[in-house]
């Protein structure tokens, strides 16, 4: 272990602190844990960037650490490309913009190109920026879903895709080779801006974002749907009311009360669509108009949550019960309209639900399933523009609300989704249905497939060993006897489907991820969270008893 006490004290004696930033580690001279804490590692930088709570040391999001890591995206930069370019884009959370200057100024000093938004802006922006202008990288300043005390920086590749494991391994490498203090390029944002190393994104750029994502309309049919939407204090309000309004939606209400940007996110402390706390003003809103659905997006609208009013009373549809109606909904509107190709494609994470599969058996259409983090649904988009074959994209998903038909962007669109979402209820609306009427015909069809999500927080040290020793404790040899029904076992880690008489590879990435097969075709996935300090459980089962059983067991063998 490093000697985290003398890094401590390298910081508090750094001229380059401001006085705020020395008195907050001063008053940490006296707790050892919490200075343990702070500086026992660097903030991990990976295919999903940067995440941390903002405060200041090396294993927080500040200044600093944002600066370092742009330095080593520059360096990075600067030895692939005789010249490059970058998009940067940022939400509505606390020192967004801040972080987000320093990150234009560390690369303008360094001599790249930079095209920063204007004003808060979607995630999918970002990446759309990228492929717009042609950059050779993009940077997004977010915590996503996180609660406030969050930030992070993410980084996308040239392909408007977030980086891999292979950009992000050599970021990392350059990051490394750097102090914190003495190799890290600082200018004057203000003066880079006035000479034009620093270009501010225009009209022109949102307008075709909107459009962009406007092409992907699937319904065009009379708007009779009334809606209320809920950007939850986040960056989606601008972009989501412009592209329902150009789409003809006249009936949409905003709730107030999270409508403009607020990255202290009064109302909802842990602003996730995913969250029934964080949808609890919309859903009140929902059912005192009497509207149709609500829709909700996160702090960087890349997310979309979804509530349906049935019969004056709300119903909370999942991020995978979304994912299949919009998967439905596509399929036969593209079959309708006579653009559905010969071998449409479906792309989802292994975490999702797999009655996907099961309607895509039956519809024809070929699954692709990756590893959980949208990167590698945009990774698969690429692959298939490479074939020129992004025509037989029909949407890719994953259970945690994330979507996207849309293949000018490679991350999770919730303008996008927004637009699928709406069209979709309003069609059946127009034939007296609901979207719960609609979802319910699926199960009745293919099954009545529920899902589920458990989730433990591991925080410090300590959480990070725990939650190592539960992932060897659910690959040990008697996991079978400790856990009764297992039929195979999938590893990602090492790459095997082990069966009780043979072993099959896994075509996919390297990952700590465990599957179970069990005999009556349930799965539960367990996998860490690449951004916080969480071990996540995915179980998916025939029946809402079966999955309840499932989530029994498996609470019970972690506690």
């Amino acid at each position: 272990m490093r000697d985290y006490q003398k890094i401590y004290e390298e910081w508090i004696s750094s001229p380059l602190l401001a006085d705020e930033e020395k008195q907050e580690l001063l008053s940490l001279k006296d707790n050892k844990k919490e200075i343990e804490d702070r500086f026992y590692q660097d903030l991990a930088f990976g295919t999903g960037g940067l995440r941390g709570v903002m405060e200041v040391g090396t294993n927080r999001m500040n200044r600093f650490i944002i600066r370092k890591a742009t330095q080593g995206l520059a360096n990075y930069l600067n030895k692939k490309y005789q010249s490059s370019s970058v998009a940067i884009g940022y939400d509505s959370r606390n020192h967004s913009i801040e972080f987000a200057k320093e990150t234009a100024s560390t690369l303008a000093m360094n001599g790249i190109k930079v095209y920063l938004y204007r004003e808060l802006m979607p995630t999918p922006a970002v990446s759309f920026a990228v492929r717009y202008f042609k950059c050779q990288a993009g940077v997004m300043v977010t915590a996503s879903h996180n609660p406030k005390k969050y930030n992070g920086y993410k980084v996308y590749g040239e392909d408007g895709c977030q980086c891999t494991n292979e950009l992000a391994n050599k970021v990392l490498e350059e990051i490394l080779s750097l102090d914190t203090f003495k190799d890290v390029k600082v200018g004057n944002y203000d003066e880079l801006v006035k000479d034009g190393k620093i270009i501010i994104i225009g009209q022109d750029c949102f307008d075709a974002f909107i459009k962009s994502d406007l092409k992907e309309s699937i319904y065009q049919e009379k708007k009779v749907l009334n809606l209320i939407y809920t950007p939850l204090n986040g960056a989606g309000r601008r972009c989501v009311t412009t592209i329902l309004k150009e789409d003809g939606f006249n009936n949409v209400q905003v709730v107030k009360e999270q409508e403009m940007p607020d990255g202290s996110f009064p109302t909802c402390p842990y602003p996730n669509p995913e969250i029934h706390e964080a949808l609890k003003l919309g859903i009140e809103k929902l059912i005192e108009e009497k509207a149709d659905i609500l829709i909700a997006t996160d702090p960087d609208s890349d997310r979309v949550g979804v509530v349906v009013n049935e019969n004056g009373k709300p119903h909370i549809l999942t991020g995978n019960e979304v994912g299949i109606l919009l998967f439905d909904a596509i399929y036969n509107a593209r079959k309708e309209n006579d653009t559905l190709t010969k071998r449409p494609v479906l792309i989802k994470t292994i975490v999702s639900s797999d009655m996907a599969n099961i309607m895509a058996k039956d519809l024809g259409v070929k699954v692709i399933d990756v590893l959980t983090g949208f990167k590698y649904i945009g990774e698969q988009i690429h692959l298939l523009e490479e074939k020129e074959a992004t025509d037989d994209y029909l949407l890719g998903f994953e259970e945690s609300c994330g979507y996207l038909s849309n293949v000018d962007i490679r991350d999770k669109d919730a303008v996008n989704a927004a637009l699928l979402v709406a069209e979709t209820a309003n069609h059946y609306k127009l034939e007296g249905l609901t979207l719960l009427d609609r979802l319910n015909a699926l199960y009745k069809k293919y099954g009545d497939f529920k899902t589920a999500l458990l989730t433990y927080e591991f925080p410090g040290l300590e959480g990070v060993q725990k939650i190592k020793d539960i992932m060897a404790k659910f690959r040990s040899d008697n996991i079978k006897e400790e856990i009764k029904g297992i039929d195979h076992i999938g590893d990602y880690k090492l790459g095997y489907i082990f069966f009780e008489d043979r072993k099959e590879e896994i075509n996919l990435p390297k990952s700590d991820v465990v599957k179970f097969f069990f005999k009556d075709n349930s799965t539960v996935t367990v996998r860490p969270s690449g951004t916080e300090p969480k071990l996540k459980i995915y179980v998916f089962g025939n029946g809402q008893d079966r999955v309840d059983e499932l989530k029994q067991l498996f609470d019970e063998f972690i506690k």
